[in-house]
C-alpha cells in the first residue's frame, strides 16, 4: 500500500483552481494539454471538488450496474483525502472520447484499474489542504494532519476542508505521493452502505428505461426473424392507421415503428407486413450445430498450450479417463431490456444510454448520424443489469438512426422477446478430454480439445488449467454457426471452469483420491488458490459424513485478478429431484474495498450461475432462437436459492476483480456434489437427470 509517484506539476494536475471559492482538482494524461485526467494514459480519469460547505463531490467515469462501483471508487478517494464520508457524493461522468481514459466497465476491472490513480488523487488533495492550513497558522505542515473533513494542529486548532478549499487551490502540487500504510486506513475494508441506495429505493434513480425528454416519441423495432436476414420490402399502411403511430422507418436491423407512446409503437409493429431475405442461416438448428462441434473435436486443432508429450503419456498411463463435456448457448436476460433515448439535432446529437462502454456507444452514435464524436453528448444512466450484454451498443445505434430519420427525440424500447431473440450469446462449446494417471495415483497428462461457435472467450480458463501437470495439450477449433456471440458474465471461465473442474473431479475419483486433497496436490506453487481451497473446505465441513442422498462438491478458479473456491452441498431425492442446500465460498481478491459489496457480488454471481446451470439453454430452429421470455427461459426462483456463505481472506495481494470470479466455480461444485450424492456425472449443461 506504500506507493510513491514522482510527477511534475503539469503532468499531475491540469487544473487547480477555485470554483466558487471551492477546490477543484482535475487530472489529465501527460502530454495532452486539452484533457482533464488521472496520472497515466491508460487509466480512467476523474475529478474531485470540495465546495465551501465542505461537501466532497467525486465524478465517477465507470458505469454503475448494481456492482457498487460509484461507492467503491468514492471510498478510495475519500480514504486518502480523509474526507468525512457523510459529506461525500458522486456524479456520473458523461462519455468523452479521451477525457477520462477508458470508461469501459467490464472484466471486473473498474476498481483495480482505478485504485492507484484515485488513491494518489485523494492523497495530493489532502497534502494541499494541510499545506494551506499550515500557512494560515504559520506552523510547519508536519505538525498538522487531516481527519474526517478537517485539518487539525497539535495545538487544537482546526479548519474544515470547506474553509481551506480556496487557499488550497493555490498550493504547490506535491510531486512525491506516499500513500497511507494499510494500518492507517480506516474507511477501506469497512461495511459502507452504497451511496445510491436511497435513490434506488425511492425511485429517483434514473435507469435508461426511465428517461423522459420534452417532445419525445417512442419506438419499437421488428428485427429479422432469422440471424442475418435482410428486409426486401414492407407495407406500413396498417401500422400507420393504428392510433398514436407517427411514422414507420427502415433501419439496417429491421423496421422501426415510431409513436406517441410505447404501447402504440408495439401495436403498430404487430400490424407491419415485411418481406425478408432469410439468407444462409435459415436452415440452421441446434442439432446441426452440436454435430458440427462434435466433428470438430475429433481432429487436432489450433494448439493453445503444450508441454511435455501428451500422446506418449496417455499411452503409458496406468489409468486413462476420457470424457465429453458440453456447454450451451446462454442469454444475458438483463432485468431491464435494451433501450436508449436519442435526440438528433442536425449539428449535434444527445443520447441517454444504459451502456457498459460509453465511449464505444458515443462512437457508434456518431457514426450512425454522421457527426464527429465531439458533437455527440452521451449521458450514462443506471443499468438494470449488464452481465456483458451492454458492452455492445447495437441498441444505441438503432435509437440514433431512428431519431435522425424522424427528426425528433426518440426513446427505443426492446421487448423481452426482442432481447432474448437478438442477444449476443455466450458461445456453445463441445469438449473432448483425456487424462492419465500413473500407478501411484498421480495425474501425469491432460489433453483438452475445445470446439466452439466463436472465439469470444472460447479458450479463456480452459487453455490454462491451474494445476501443475507434466504433460499438457490444449487445442481449439472455431466453428462458424451464424449465431451472434458476445461476452457473458465471466466470459470463457463461465463454461471452461465447469469443464475443467468437473473433469479434475473425475480424475480424482479415478485415482481414488479425495477431490479436495487431489486438487491441493496439483497446486504446489499456487498458494493463493490453495488458500481459498483450504478455507472453503474448512468452513464447509469438508470430509464430515453426510446422510444418504446428500453430497458435497468442490471447485475453484483464479480469474480477473482474484482466486475463489466454492463448496456446494446438495440433496438428490430417490425421485432424482435436486435441491441445492448450501454453497460456501472463499475468496482472495487482494486488498479489497468494501466487504458488503464483495458478499453481494459473490451471492449474485452464484445465483446467476445456478440459473444457467439448472435451467438455461438457448436453442436454434430454422435459424432463429426458440426461447422468447421467462416462460421458456426460466431463472432461479427465491425458494430454489441455497444458503450462501462468503469468507473473505485477509490478503496482501494486489486488488482483484469481484463481479465475475464468483460465477465459474458454482456449476462444477454443484455437479461434483451431485456425483457425491447420487453417483451421477453431469457432463452437459443445463443439469438433466
Amino acid at each position: 500500500m506504500n506507493s510513491q509517484l514522482t510527477l511534475d506539476r503539469r503532468d499531475f494536475l491540469k487544473v487547480v483552481g477555485t470554483a466558487g471559492a471551492g477546490l477543484v482538482l482535475g487530472f489529465r494524461l501527460p502530454g495532452d494539454e486539452n484533457n482533464l485526467l488521472t496520472v497515466d494514459s491508460f487509466s480512467p480519469n476523474t475529478f474531485l471538488s470540495i465546495d465551501p460547505t465542505g461537501s466532497v463531490t467525486i465524478t465517477v467515469a465507470k458505469t454503475e450496474m448494481g456492482q457498487g462501483v460509484r461507492t467503491s471508487l468514492a471510498m478510495i478517494v475519500a480514504e486518502e483525502l480523509e474526507a468525512d464520508w457523510s459529506r461525500v457524493r458522486v456524479l456520473q461522468a458523461d462519455a468523452h472520447p479521451d477525457k477520462y481514459g477508458s470508461q469501459g466497465t467490464g472484466g471486473s476491472n473498474s476498481v483495480r484499474s482505478s485504485f492507484d490513480k484515485l488513491s494518489k488523487a485523494g492523497c495530493a488533495a489532502r497534502r494541499m489542504l494541510i499545506a494551506a492550513a499550515a500557512k494560515q497558522w504559520n506552523v510547519d505542515a508536519t505538525a498538522c494532519r487531516a481527519e474526517k473533513g478537517f485539518v487539525l494542529h497539535a495545538s487544537g486548532k482546526r479548519l474544515s476542508f470547506g474553509e481551506l478549499a480556496a487557499a488550497a487551490a493555490n498550493e504547490i502540487i506535491p510531486t512525491d505521493i506516499t500513500l497511507k500504510e494499510r494500518k492507517d486506513q480506516h474507511l477501506l475494508r469497512t461495511r459502507v452502505k452504497k451511496l445510491d441506495t436511497t435513490e434506488k429505493v425511492n425511485g429517483t434513480a434514473v435507469y435508461g428505461i426511465d428517461v423522459r425528454v420534452p417532445n419525445m416519441l417512442y419506438a419499437s423495432v421488428e428485427h429479422a426473424p432469422v440471424f442475418g436476414a435482410k428486409v426486401t420490402g414492407f407495407d406500413a399502411a396498417a401500422a400507420k392507421r393504428f392510433w398514436g403511430v407517427k411514422d414507420v422507418v427502415k433501419i439496417e436491423t429491421g423496421i422501426a415503428v415510431v409513436a406517441t407512446n410505447t404501447w402504440s409503437a408495439f401495436k403498430g409493429r404487430e400490424a407491419l407486413k415485411i418481406d425478408w431475405d432469410l439468407g444462409p442461416n435459415a436452415s440452421q438448428s441446434s442439432d446441426a450445430i452440436w454435430k458440427s462441434l462434435e466433428a470438430a473435436v475429433t481432429g487436432a486443432g489450433n494448439v493453445e498450450k503444450q508441454s511435455g508429450d501428451a500422446a506418449a503419456a496417455l499411452k503409458s498411463a496406468a489409468t486413462v479417463v476420457d470424457a465429453l463435456y458440453q456447454a450451451p448457448f446462454v442469454a444475458h436476460v438483463t432485468m431491464e431490456p435494451m433501450n436508449c433515448t436519442a435526440h438528433y439535432k442536425g449539428d449535434s446529437c444527445e443520447v441517454w444510454a444504459p451502456t457498459q462502454t460509453p465511449q464505444q456507444a458515443q462512437t457508434r452514435a456518431a457514426d450512425a448520424c454522421g457527426l464527429s464524436k465531439e458533437k455527440v453528448t452521451l449521458h450514462v444512466t443506471h443499468l438494470g443489469g449488464g452481465f456483458g450484454r451492454r458492452l455492445d451498443n447495437d441498441y444505441v445505434e438503432e435509437a440514433v438512426r431512428i431519431s435522425k430519420a424522424v427528426n425528433a427525440p426518440v426513446k427505443l424500447t426492446w421487448k423481452r422477446e426482442d432481447d432474448m431473440k437478438n442477444d449476443h450469446y455466450r458461445p456453445a462449446t463441445y469438449n473432448q478430454l483425456s487424462g492419465g494417471i500413473d500407478k501411484d495415483g498421480k495425474l501425469t497428462v491432460w489433453r483438452h480439445r475445445i470446439a466452439g461457435s466463436d472465439s469470444k472467450g472460447l479458450v479463456t480458463g480452459g487453455s490454462t488449467p491451474p494445476y501443475e501437470i507434466p504433460n499438457l495439450l490444449i487445442e481449439s477449433n472455431i466453428v462458424s454457426t451464424g449465431v451472434p456471440i458476445g461476452a457473458w458474465r465471466s466470459v470463457g471461465p463461465s463454461q471452461n471452469c465447469f469443464v475443467v473442474e468437473s473433469f479434475i473431479d473425475e480424475l480424482a475419483h479415478a485415482a481414488k483420491k479425495d477431490p479436495f486433497e487431489f486438487r491441493k496436490s496439483l497446486l504446489p506453487n499456487s498458494p493463493r488458490l490453495r488458500g481459498v481451497l483450504e478455507t472453503a473446505a474448512l468452513k464447509s465441513g469438508w470430509g464430515k459424513p453426510m446422510a444418504k442422498g446428500r453430497g458435497r462438491g468442490i471447485a475453484c478458479v483464479e480469474a480477473f485478478g482474484s482466486a475463489i473456491a466454492e463448496v456446494a452441498e446438495v440433496t438428490v431425492t430417490n425421485k432424482n429431484e435436486l435441491r441445492i442446500d448450501r454453497i460456501v465460498a472463499a475468496v482472495d481478491c487482494g486488498q479489497y474495498i468494501n466487504p458488503d459489496t464483495i458478499e453481494a457480488q459473490i451471492e449474485g454471481a452464484i445465483a446467476f450461475a445456478l440459473s444457467a446451470a439448472m435451467k438455461n439453454e438457448i436453442t436454434i430452429e430454422r435459424g432463429a432462437v426458440v426461447q422468447s421470455s421467462f416462460d421458456t427461459y426460466p431463472v432461479l426462483m427465491v425458494d430454489e436459492m441455497p444458503k450462501v456463505e462468503v469468507h473473505i481472506l485477509d490478503s496482501t495481494y494486489s486488488i482483484g476483480g469481484i463481479g465475475e470470479p464468483g460465477l465459474p466455480p458454482a456449476a462444477p461444485a454443484v455437479c461434483n456434489a451431485i456425483f457425491a450424492a447420487a453417483g451421477m456425472r453431469i457432463r452437459r449443461l443445463p443439469i438433466r437427470f
